[in-house]
This record gives structure tokens, sequence and C-alpha cells, in this order.
């Protein structure tokens, strides 16, 4: 048998309950929120999907290669899918506010595509962009009603924007960080989704190969991530333009490397590991050129009468390194690449024979390389 023994000294008097209640809601706050989120989905509403192009090959290679046609967004570029899913995410955040600012570091295209959400919510936009980016885009940025505020030293966007966004009571999106998780890589028409259906009644619907290049890393980690998602057997295959560090923090598995400048092939590389980029998540690097990018670009131009950027140059590279690859192994199937942005925005740059002078870069080793792979089908490694 057991007692419980209790003690004859009365017990404190326990504290009065108390409640707390903070109701922080603003109606006229919260009615503009809901308007905005609705002008957000209303553009995608409004959108049909891009398309995707063929990439003429010989048809006795049995191999396909296509290009994803992003040009064709509202806003000119691939960053329109980006600035949409930032744009939401940090509205139902409640980090954007009304009459604030956004700030955005950025080398251009993204800066165009969040000026324009920008400006369908009806706040202000400042990007934050070096120096040296292309005046097309600087002039893009301004007609959607932002303001381009420069740096010289690309390392300083990401401190500069950060700085302005504390001084002007704005937001810094900072699309480095949330690229990759602002985005719904399980599905929701995103970009891998949109590139499987329009492959679904071609003659090999799932790709051997997915070639995306990385500025944010925020594009490959959606694909990448589909792909094992959806247990796909695709192959994800990053390229990196020269002044940037992509390729040698991902071979060293090295979080903390850098480039001490930035890259010539405007809205990829970067001189940091940025966090959006997922090394986990992709099968394999290549190291490109930028001569060999733009070589690309011009042969785009030669094979579909459509130019593009220096980022779509890249990955074309890239993409027609794979197919040589295939052709070589006797193995078929499809490879996607994408058209990242039109070319008309570089007319003084990747297309202009004095700008190539001046930086250097000798082409013809390169387009002979693309020359003969589509002549012969053999990859002859430029000046070899």
């Amino acid at each position: 048998m057991s007692t419980t023994r209790t003690s004859a000294t009365p017990a404190a008097a326990a504290p009065a309950a108390t409640t707390a209640d903070v109701d922080r809601s603003d109606t006229e706050y919260r009615a503009w929120l809901k308007d905005a989120v609705r002008k957000v989905q209303a553009d995608a509403n409004r959108s049909a999907d891009t398309h995707l192009l063929r990439f003429p090959l010989p048809e006795e290679w049995g191999i396909d290669l296509y290009l994803k046609d992003e040009s064709t967004h509202p806003t000119g570029s691939l960053k329109h899918r980006l600035a949409r899913s930032l744009f939401l995410y940090a509205l139902c955040n409640g980090w954007i506010r009304p009459g604030r600012p956004v700030i955005e570091a950025s080398s251009g295209s993204t800066a165009v595509s969040e000026a324009y959400f920008a400006k369908l919510i009806g706040v202000p936009f400042i990007a934050v962009m070096p120096r040296t980016t292309s005046p097309e885009k600087c002039r893009l940025i301004e007609f959607h009603g932002g303001a381009c505020h420069f740096v010289d030293d690309p390392m300083k966007m990401y401190e500069e924007s950060a700085d302005l966004a504390a001084r002007t009571g704005g937001h810094y999106m900072d699309q480095f960080t949330y690229a990759e998780r602002a985005t719904d890589w399980r599905g929701n028409n995103n970009i891998a989704e949109s590139i499987y259906q329009q492959l679904r009644l071609e003659r090999y619907p799932e790709p051997a190969w997915i070639v995306a290049t990385a500025g944010t890393g925020g594009t490959s980690a959606t694909i990448a991530r589909y792909v094992h998602y959806m247990q796909h057997d695709t192959r994800v295959c990053v390229p990196d333009p020269e002044n940037s560090c992509f390729f040698d923090g991902w071979t060293a598995d090295d979080p903390g490397a850098t480039s001490d400048c930035g890259s010539r092939i405007e809205g990829i590389g970067r001189p940091r590991m940025e966090p959006s980029f997922v090394p986990g998540a992709i099968d394999r690097m290549m190291k490109v050129p930028d001569a060999a990018s733009v070589a690309a670009c011009r042969a785009l131009e030669r094979a579909i009468g459509r130019k593009a950027g220096g980022s779509t140059g890249t990955g074309l590279w890239s993409a027609l390194k794979i197919v040589a690859e295939m052709v070589a192994e006797g193995r078929t199937g499809s490879v996607v690449t994408l058209l990242c942005d039109p070319g008309d925005r570089y007319l003084d740059k990747y297309y202009s024979d004095d700008w190539v002078a001046a930086q250097s870069l000798d082409l013809a080793p390169y387009a002979e390389t693309i020359e003969t792979l589509l002549a012969t089908g053999t990859w002859r490694e430029p000046g070899a």
C-alpha cells in the first residue's frame, strides 16, 4: 500500500492568467496584396507556353536537338519565369509593401523582367548592375519604369543592393539566394514540365540530356530536381563561361570558390558560388571559352535564322559537343538546351566584330569545329 504525503504549508498562489493578442493585419494592405498577387498570376494566365525549336541535324544520326525558346516571354527572356516566381514568393512572404521599392542585383535580363512586374503591381524598382551591362538592357529596364544603379565591381552588387534596400526601406529581392526555392520544381508548368510535355509526341520523348546554363543556378536546380522527382533517366549538364567560379567550385566540391572578375557572357557565370546553385543535383559541367559561346551564337543564326544572346551560345556549344559524343558512340536520342534571350540585346557585343576584336576573341577555330561537326558528325577540338 502506498500513501502520498502532502505538505501542510499552503501552496503559493498561482500568478494570474494573462492573454496576449497582437493583430498586425491591415485591411488596406491586405486588399493591395490580394490585387498584386492576382495581377502577377494573371500575367501567367495570359502567357502561352514558349516554343521548342528544332536545330537541324542530319536525319541519319538519329539525334534530335531542340532549343526551348524563352525569348518569347513578355519581357523577352528566360528570366520572366524567375521574376514572376520571385515576386509571388516575396509578396506571399509579406516582403513587398506598397510604395516601397524593390531592389535587385542583376546583370540585366532579370532586372528587365522584375521592372515589368514591379510596374504591374505599382511599386518602384531599382536594378543594381555592373557598369558593363549592355545599353539595350538598361533601356528596357527604364522602359518598364525601373531605374539603373551601376557598380564598377560586380562583387559589390550584393552589398550595394542590401544597403540600398536598407536606406530606402525597400525589399532586396536577392535572386541569387531565392531563385532555387521560389520556383515550384515539382511541376506547376515550370520549364522542366513544359519541356517534357512538348516532347511527348516526338520520337525521343525523354531527352538523353538537358543543357542549362547557370546565372543564379535556379533553372538548372529546377530542371534537375524535376528529373529526379519524376524518375526520368535524363542527365543534366551545366556549361560555365570564362571568369565564372561554378565549374571550379563543382569539380573541387568547394562552396567557397570565387572568381576575381566578371563574366563577359551576360546573364550567366558568377564570381562566387551562389546559394541557388545546387551542385549535387546536376550530372555534368563543361567549361566553355567565351569565343566558343560567341561562335555558337552566330552558328545558330545561320542554322535557324534567329539571333540569340551569349548564354544561348554557351549552352548550344555544350549541346553540340554532347551530340558529337552520341554520334561517336552510336547512340540515338534527343538533347534539349535553352534559347535564353534575343540577340538584339547584344548587337554591340556578340554580333559586333569590333567588340570581338577588342576582347581578343578568335572565333575561327570554334566556328570550324561546329561546321565540321554538322558536315561530318565528327568533333574536332578547336585548334587541333
